[in-house]
Order: structure tokens, then C-alpha cells, then sequence
């Protein structure tokens, strides 16, 4: 695990086409990112459908004047293994996010930005890092299906009028990438719920989309949280791709006022498959990662059958 404030070793280059394994340190200096000097080259061309974008390890970092949450007024940068060997290191960001952080993980599909559900603050220190909408939605990680039954009203378990029993279907796809819209129970912050700009009251929102990422890194953060995590996907803010590298996410997102960066290294250019349960069937609405299940429909498939 590594922390990025002012000062990074000379050493910090990740050579993308290298076998060997990442050599992994933990410290915390007081420098922050550098934006200059900074070079873009385009990766090999991967499987996937999006562009990947990756840049060079500066050795130096250009300090920051947005407000931080570390009080050093750095970032904290933590380098862990994809597969989660390393879990301890992430202490550090788990004490963060119970006391009001902001900051970038890994999960099975693109990196994303999170917070704690219960912080009001957070939330709306996510919202303009990421330049969302009040009215926009948002997602929550959950860490089992336990969450799912206390933030939304769950999944459809079949009933004596024919309807199927979708729970047990879903569960097969859980842990994985998908995102499931399901509606909203009175236990959801109010926070995470869209409201209109200027309003002072919240208009509810009926839905929400949840999560259970099938990432050992996202796990070992999810188990360790007082609650699920609000998510959206790092996006370049002004092209429709997303970032793979949690040194680009850095460079973009670091002086937006971002407390820490967990880096597990580059992820797969393919964001999860979100299907919408609120309606008679099981809708997808965005084919991602997940693959489509013989119980879902696309919304061709609707229209073609009435």
C-alpha cells in the first residue's frame, strides 16, 4: 500500500506489459499529485467494447488547494493485490469512509467512487466530485443479500397467483456484475433518493440499484463498513469511457478533493449489466459484463411482445 501525498519514490512506474508481480510498500508522505508532464499512449487494444486510457508515474505531484479530508492535505494512496492477499492495508481507508471520506475502489467490473450511505455530507461531496445531478440516481454496494432486504423492498419470490419466483434465479447471478433495480424501502437515506435542485424537500425516489460486486478487494471493504456503500462508476468527465487506471482516476479526479485511491490495478473496460425488477418482467436496460440470463428481457423483446 502506498500513500500519495506530497512526495512518491522515484521507483512508482508500473510497466504494463510485465508479468512480474507489482512490489507493494505502504507509507504516507506529504506531497500531492503533480498534472503537469504528464503523458498519454493508448494501451494494446483489449477485448472489450470502451477505450482504455493510461498515463505515466509522475515522480512528482502538483499540490492541491481543494479542501481534504486527510489532515495532512494529501491523499491517501493504497496499493493492494487484486486478489485481496493484502486486505490489511486497507484499514486505514475503512477508518476514512466510517468518519465522512470520499475515495476511489476496485469492484468486478471499473473502478468506482464511494462513500458511506449514512453521511449526508459524503453524499453530496460524491455528487459534486462527480458533477451528478441532485436529480440523477445513484447505486449502493451492498455486502450481502441482507442489505438488499433492509434498503429496498427485495426480489420477487414467486406467490400463489403464478408470478415466478426470481429470488432464486438471482441468486445464482450474485455475487456478480449486475445491478438490480428494485424499489426502495423507508429505510433508504433520504439522502440517496433524488431531489430537485433549490427544493428543500426531498422528492422520493421509488427505486434504487444495488450491488454485490464479486471483488475480493470490494469485499474486504464492504465486511469491515457500518453499512453499504454509495457507488457510481468513474467516468472521463467530458468523453463517454471509463477510467481503468487508478493513476489516470488520480490525475483526473485527485484535485476534485478525493481522500483516498485504493489501486488493484487495471480493471476490465466493461461496466456491469443492469436490470430493472420494478416492473411485470425482469427488463435489461444495459448489457455489461453480466451475461443475460434466460429469465431477463431485453426491452426489444418487450416491444415485440406487447
Amino acid at each position: 500500500m502506498a500513500a500519495v501525498a506530497m512526495k512518491v519514490g522515484a521507483n512508482f512506474s508500473r510497466d504494463y506489459t510485465s508479468t512480474q508481480p507489482l512490489c507493494l510498500s505502504f507509507r504516507r508522505s506529504l506531497s500531492p499529485f503533480r498534472c503537469r508532464n504528464v503523458s498519454f499512449r493508448r494501451l494494446q487494444p483489449l477485448p472489450c467494447r470502451f477505450q482504455v486510457r493510461a498515463v505515466k508515474r509522475s515522480p512528482k505531484r502538483l499540490k492541491y488547494a481543494t479542501p481534504r479530508f486527510s489532515k495532512d492535505g494529501g491523499v491517501l494512496y493504497v496499493e493492494v493485490d487484486p486478489s485481496g492477499i493484502d486486505s490489511w492495508k486497507l484499514e486505514p481507508v475503512i477508518q476514512q469512509l466510517k468518519e465522512g471520506a470520499v475515495g476511489v475502489i476496485p469492484t468486478d467490473t471499473v473502478y468506482a467512487i464511494v462513500c458511506d450511505m449514512n453521511n449526508p455530507s459524503a453524499i453530496e461531496r460524491l455528487r459534486r466530485i462527480k458533477n451528478i445531478e441532485t436529480s440523477k440516481p445513484l447505486s449502493i454496494l451492498c455486502r450481502s443479500f441482507h442489505d438488499i432486504d433492509v434498503y429496498t423492498m427485495g426480489f420477487p419470490r414467486g406467490d400463489s397467483l403464478g408470478h415466478p419466483n426470481i429470488f432464486r434465479a438471482v441468486k445464482q447471478c450474485l455475487p456478480g456484475p449486475y445491478t438490480f433495480i428494485l424499489t426502495a424501502s423507508k429505510s433508504l437515506p433520504k439522502l440517496c433518493l433524488n431531489h430537485e435542485p433549490g427544493n428543500v424537500k426531498y422528492t422520493p425516489k421509488k427505486s434504487i440499484g444495488v450491488r454485490i460486486p464479486d471483488d475480493p478487494v470490494t469485499k474486504a471493504i464492504l465486511e469491515k463498513t457500518d453499512s453499504p456503500l454509495i457507488s457510481t462508476s468513474v467516468k472521463a468527465p467530458k468523453e463517454d469511457q471509463w477510467i481503468l487506471d487508478p493513476v489516470v482516476i488520480a490525475e483526473v479526479y485527485g484535485k476534485e478533493g478525493l481522500d483516498f485511491i485504493v489501486d488493484a490495478g487495471l480493471r476490465i473496460a466493461e461496466p456491469s449489466t443492469v436490470v430493472d425488477m420494478t416492473g411485470s418482467f425482469p427488463k435489461i436496460i444495459r448489457l455489461g459484463k453480466g451475461p443475460p440470463q434466460p429469465w431477463m428481457i431485453s426491452e426489444d423483446e418487450e416491444v415485440l411482445g406487447g
